[in-house]
């Protein structure tokens, strides 16, 4: 019953992911998800008029969404989960055509950290936004070229003997993708007007990102495994937002979802966790509702949500021997000392309790402590917000793919551990000391 419950929530998210080929299109699966759920959408260039019992959401630059429920009673303490909407890819420059020796590329530059070897010989297209100029209004429409495009070539090994020995490449040079011979110049822009349905003189400005076109897949001996683009980090947003929609949260508390863009940039952007987007919605809401918010982040917790590294079958000395998770073993709580991570001690510990109770299982990770790893976003809108922090997510292989893999049993975990802590009571009696209930 469970693995075949698995693979209907892999087939699920795969289906999300498939949705989703950048960003922007991202928080539009998202928002379709809260409208359909009764979730009424709000405007940051609006006044707001919040009801108690009733949920809202509102998004930044297209890019970041935040969700949340007004309780019955009088806001006492905040639950938060934020993960990332963003992936490593390319974005295309604003003069995207070039053109030589017949063929035409498409100029684009590197967003994030990807492995690059994994976008080569690949079925690509384009999605993203373009603005449109028309009765004097301009307006932002989402695109996808849903179709096969694009293709980055790799050099044939009779060019390159040494490829199989390692091969560096830049990414203004190896990776500009295949378009068309010289006689499709123009032919873009002439795809994305049609697609949004407008002239191409209308379009004034665009933000597009190549997308790697292959399918989702779930294999295995026991198909326990999932692989698709873009599993970092939508695995934990759409996690961490089912959770939170199917959750029963207490009467006194004020729950809340969000998923920030140009996580893989350093998320200083006015729609990124390092921004101020978070702070103000919350005063906002503190505002409508009577709530202290120096109050509700005393009595509150964040889970930063965002994927991390499961073993790999080829190279265990890579990692630390006893902090280091497997794929489909549950939750995976992130800590470093250098606070790259922002789990300490004592978010760790009210965690794991809270996944003990609803019988999901947790794993630790840490970095083999002479190979430095990466960061979220949990210590970055921490600066914002001073909450009690944990940072978790998914063990997963190939982290930076442009084909990723995690477990499907992994979705189920995840699910389960955010419905839990939506529905905790946690308040603090005294600086080191928390008073948690479960529903």
């Amino acid at each position: 019953m469970k693995k075949s419950q698995a693979k209907q929530k892999a087939k699920t998210l795969l289906d999300f992911l498939q949705k989703s080929p950048t960003a922007y299109h991202a928080v539009e699966s998202m928002a379709k998800l809260l409208a359909d759920r009764g979730f009424f959408p709000l405007s940051e260039g609006t006044d707001w008029s919040l009801e108690a019992g009733k949920g809202y959401y509102v998004t930044k630059n297209q890019s970041t969404i935040l969700a949340f429920r007004i309780p019955e009673k009088k806001p006492e303490q905040l639950l938060l989960s934020a993960s990332h909407t963003d992936s490593p890819t390319f974005k295309l420059k604003e003069n995207f055509e070039v053109l030589a020796n017949d063929y035409l590329r498409l100029d684009v530059e590197r967003y994030g950290g990807s492995i690059y070897s994994t976008w080569l010989d690949r079925p690509l297209s384009v999605a993203g936004r373009v603005i449109v100029f028309e009765n004097n209004t301009l307006t932002s429409k989402l695109v996808n070229i849903d179709r096969d495009l694009l293709l980055i070539p790799s050099v044939a090994i009779h060019q390159n003997r040494k490829v199989n020995e390692g091969v560096a490449l830049n990414p203004a040079i190896d990776l500009q993708p295949l378009f068309g011979t010289g006689n499709a110049k123009g032919t873009l822009k002439k795809l994305l007007a049609k697609a949004v349905g407008c002239s191409v003189d209308a379009i004034r400005s665009a933000d597009l990102f190549l997308y790697n076109r292959t399918p989702g897949s779930i294999w295995g001996a026991d198909e326990e495994f999932f692989s698709s683009a873009r599993i970092d980090n939508l695995m934990c947003a759409y996690g961490t937002l089912q959770g939170f929609l199917k959750a029963k949260a207490p009467a006194n508390s004020l729950s809340l979802f969000a998923s920030f863009d140009n996580e893989e940039v350093g998320s200083d952007t006015k729609q990124g966790a390092g921004s101020v987007f978070l702070r103000n919605t919350l005063e906002r809401i503190a505002k409508a509702t009577g709530a202290d918010i120096s109050k509700l982040l005393a009595n509150g917790f964040l889970v930063s949500a965002d994927n991390a590294h499961a073993i790999h079958p080829n190279h265990p000395e890579l990692y630390d021997g006893l902090n280091v998770p497997k794929l489909g073993g549950g939750v995976v709580i992130k800590a470093s000392a250098s606070q790259s991570y922002a789990t300490d001690g004592m978010s760790s510990a009210l965690f794991s309790e809270i996944c003990k109770n609803a019988g999901v299982p947790v794993q630790h990770f840490a970095n083999r402590s002479d190979l430095p790893g990466g960061s979220t976003l949990g210590s970055i809108a921490d600066t914002h917000l001073p909450i009690l922090t944990v940072d978790i997510g998914m063990a997963q292989l190939a982290m930076h793919s442009a084909y990723e893999t995690a477990a499907c049993e992994d979705i189920l975990h995840l699910e389960s551990a955010a419905k839990a802590f939506y529905e905790t009571g946690i308040k603090l009696e005294q600086d080191g000391k928390y008073c948690i209930s479960f529903e």
